[in-house]
């Protein structure tokens, strides 16, 4: 069993959680929270063996294997950086961390540790409707672009225009709508298409300072990928991969729960694979294979491929905000 310890106690961990306790390969060994009453909670509800106030002692005294970072984001690079100090590997919730120079820093130290292993929680490029349109893209003749779509109302942004600042929506925490919904539409271009030759943002602004929703240009010399995502209203329109007379439709960038391939006559096939009992079971069950045994070729590969895509879009991420003017307190470090 992998003994796993958790940084953070809101929605996402638990449902990580959940979906650990569904793979049936991980042990629930110690959960952190800066209040002590939430990680009792939280540990309770779990069955976690210990719960932490200090995120030095529990790295020091958990006997982890691995530990899960769903912190806000500025957080995340001195949390992973503390853990891989500690031979401990790092799933850590996307982005993995604010800029290129934490990406670079992350890079070097995992070369002084060599067992440790660096994993992004991008959740929908490990499950088998990603897998489908995969193959179903490397199929088509030709790839003439793709408009990937994902926007989701967020309830802070009622917090937002209230006039109060919650972490996502600040650029102290690194927050807004491209380093949170945006990744993942992001992430799925990257995965299908390689990393682009030159990226255009054009965002929309809230009252924090901090991006709402926005427009990305993904160039690739002979097609682009127009991204459309936001945190400040909802969006409904599929998604879709332009081949020449063939179209490959998603119905959202983020979630990826149904995908189907348009032929020439318009008659469609329904590519979409048996629902899932959790959306996390996918990359927690990918992670524990390779955690597991981190020497089977094709684990090793799958990390190698894993982990250039998390550098990728670590670096169109940052050179998105650039193009944009968008920097974070982060960068300046």
């Amino acid at each position: 069993m992998i003994r796993i310890g958790t940084v953070g106690t809101h929605w996402i961990t638990q449902q990580l959680v959940e979906a650990l306790a569904l793979s049936q390969q991980y042990e629930l060994a110690a959960v952190y929270s800066r209040h002590d009453q939430t990680a009792q909670a939280f540990a309770a509800k779990n069955h976690a063996q210990a719960s932490y106030t200090d995120y030095a002692t529990m790295l020091n005294d958990a006997n982890l294997d691995v530990v899960y970072l769903a912190s806000p984001n500025s957080l995340h690079f001195q949390q992973a950086l503390a853990a891989i100090r500690h031979d401990i590997s790092v799933i850590v919730e996307k982005p993995a961390v604010s800029n290129q120079g934490e990406m670079t820093a992350l890079m070097a130290e995992l070369a002084k540790h060599p067992h440790v292993r660096l994993l992004e929680a991008a959740r929908n490029v490990h499950t088998p409707n990603f897998h489908a349109l995969e193959k179903a893209v490397a199929a088509l003749p030709t790839v003439q672009g793709a408009t990937l779509t994902y926007m989701k109302y967020s309830s802070r942004y009622d917090n937002v225009l209230a006039g109060e600042r919650p972490n996502v929506f600040t650029k102290e925490f690194s927050g807004g709508a491209l380093q949170d919904l945006g990744v993942y539409p992001i992430y799925l271009a990257v995965a299908l298409f390689g990393q682009p030759a030159n990226v255009a943002y054009f965002p929309t602004l809230v009252a924090t300072g901090a991006d709402g929703k926005g427009i990305a240009i993904l160039r690739y010399g002979d097609f682009d990928v127009t991204v459309n995502f936001g945190k400040t209203s909802n969006a409904y329109a599929w998604s879709e991969i332009y081949g020449l007379k063939e179209t490959l439709a998603l119905d959202s960038a983020g979630e990826l729960t149904q995908v189907k391939a348009y032929a020439a006559d318009g008659t469609a096939a329904d590519l979409t694979q048996p629902d899932l009992p959790n959306p996390m079971l996918p990359e927690v069950t990918d992670f524990a294979r390779l955690l597991q045994d981190p020497d089977d070729a094709q684990n090793a590969a799958d990390y190698r491929r894993w982990l250039r895509w998390s550098q990728q879009v670590n670096q169109v991420l940052y050179d998105l905000r650039v193009s944009a003017n968008l920097y974070f307190p982060a960068d300046e470090n």
